[in-house]
């Protein structure tokens, strides 16, 4: 059996002097022709791996480099050395994969992010990289286990799908068209009716509207999967393919929406914190180094772990839009034009920087915004009785700005169709998400949590393209 390896991360952590142990891993450093930094991604620590000077042939120590792949046989002995209490006396090395020094891109030496973006598939060997993935691991773990031990049913939500849930329009379309060869009706439009399906599709942008189908027969499901939008913004916020966590109840209206959402962010936070100590350790210190190269006023006022446990520690500030526009419009910051976009009138669609700024500066800690204004809120929300809002929320946090948003959907039929008519969403072809209104409706409620946003909040990463693995953006498909 070749794979008779144990993972760094046990040995650090438990293994004993006098084990004879087989370790796997990649070369970080090797100094003096004898001390090898290992490390196979378990951890962010190396394993010292001492070659006794003399009992290897020098052909083979040429070949310890940067990035080279070893197997490694010996001993633990105790560590003379500064933090670790055990090293690997090496009886055997086998070189598995060469890394040319001349080529490799990785050497010991600090890198930025923006070049490390432009390698992206080895990036996953720095420290920052490994804990950001390790980090982005157990946050998944969290939701679904969090989601699990509340009884919700996990659903699969479409990848292809004829709907655009959000009514945006900014869909990627699904095809297998001759692209030089389209056919097209008499009147020269495409026929969709040629296409693979018979009709136009797309990827999906949410999986909100099949997660309602589940939740009226099922009660409680959640979907969790990638969604994707054809939206060209070249931003440290936008992704064109993300993923996305989409609960959806039924018998919950909008005050229980927000309780869950809530606590979820709270279980998440708490979970990472307790599961990935030492990979939050070093993205503290990492942002922590970080701050200090920004301008004074703009360093965050506390650091990553410290901001985590103060979110944990403080229930969220709910605030009305109609409160949320009145304490922009009249704070200092819009009065002395320092908004991009000026707070001027009911109605706006808040931006990141209204956001944050309720979050940083006024309140101080997470807050939901909710009851917001029907003109800028999708169709299936439901409308409140002033006529002029709808039961919607948004839960926005630190360094981020929104990272859900959710409603209570409109379960009367009439309404539902009138509201579809007013923003053009085809009636007929919904068909499907009426019969939930004809066939024992109830009140029910969701919302949406942008995965890649919440790996952002929790590691302390400010582009969002430095949390997902391949990041799809406008004029970038690599990898």
């Amino acid at each position: 059996m070749f794979n008779i390896g144990i993972r760094m991360k046990e040995v650090l952590e438990k293994g004993q002097p006098g084990s004879e142990i087989t370790v796997m891993g990649w070369v970080r450093t090797f100094r003096n022709n004898q001390f090898i930094a290992l490390n196979d991604g378990s951890t962010n620590t190396n394993l010292q791996v001492v070659a006794e000077l003399g009992k290897f042939d020098d052909s083979l120590l040429k070949r310890i480099t940067t990035g080279a792949a070893l197997k490694v046989s010996g001993k633990l002995v105790e560590s003379p050395g500064k933090g670790q209490h055990v090293e690997l006396k090496a009886n055997t090395i086998e070189i598995l994969g060469d890394s040319d020094p001349e080529k490799y891109p990785l050497q010991p030496k600090k890198h930025s992010l923006e070049f490390l973006r432009e390698i992206a598939h080895l990036r996953f060997r720095t420290n920052t990289f490994a804990s950001v993935f390790r980090v982005r691991n157990t946050v998944a773990f969290a939701i679904h286990k969090f989601f699990n031990e509340k009884g919700f049913v996990y659903l699969h939500a479409p990848i292809i799908t004829a709907s655009d849930a959000e009514g945006a329009g900014e869909t990627f379309h699904v095809t297998n068209f001759d692209l030089e060869n389209v056919p097209r009706t008499p009147d020269g439009k495409v026929d969709y009716k040629e296409d693979f399906f018979g009709r136009h599709a797309n990827l999906t942008v949410s999986g909100q509207l099949e997660a309602e189908l589940g939740a009226t027969a099922l009660g409680n499901v959640y979907t969790f999967g990638p969604t994707f939008r054809a939206e060209n913004s070249n931003t440290t916020r936008h992704l064109a393919e993300f993923w996305m966590i989409e609960p959806e109840m039924a018998f919950y209206d909008l005050e229980d929406n927000m309780n869950l959402a809530e606590e979820f962010i709270k279980y998440i936070i708490s979970y990472t914190l307790e599961n990935c100590k030492e990979d939050m350790a070093f993205l503290d210190a990492r942002l922590t180094d970080e701050e200090k190269t920004k301008p004074q006023q703009e360093r965050s006022e506390m650091g990553l772990v410290e901001k985590l446990q103060f979110v944990l520690s403080h229930t969220f500030e709910r605030v009305s839009y109609t409160e949320a526009i009145d304490i922009l419009k009249n704070c200092n910051y819009n009065k002395k034009k320092k908004f991009k976009y000026p707070v001027n009138e009911w109605g706006i669609d808040l931006q990141s920087e209204h956001e944050r700024y309720l979050v940083e500066k006024h309140f101080k800690k997470p807050v939901i915004l909710y009851n917001y204004p029907k003109g800028i809120k999708a169709f299936y929300m439901r409308s409140n009785e002033d006529g002029k809002t709808v039961a919607a929320m948004d839960i926005l946090v630190p360094g981020i700005g929104e990272i859900v948003g959710g409603s209570q959907r409109e379960e009367r039929l009439d309404n539902l169709e009138q509201r579809m008519k007013e923003m053009n969403v085809p009636v007929d072809e919904m068909y499907w998400y009426l019969d939930l209104r004809r066939f024992g409706t109830v009140p029910h409620s969701g919302f949406g949590l942008g995965f890649e946003r919440v790996v952002q909040f929790v590691t302390g990463m400010t582009n969002i393209r430095d949390v997902i693995p391949f990041p799809r953006y406008p004029k970038s498909v690599e990898f």
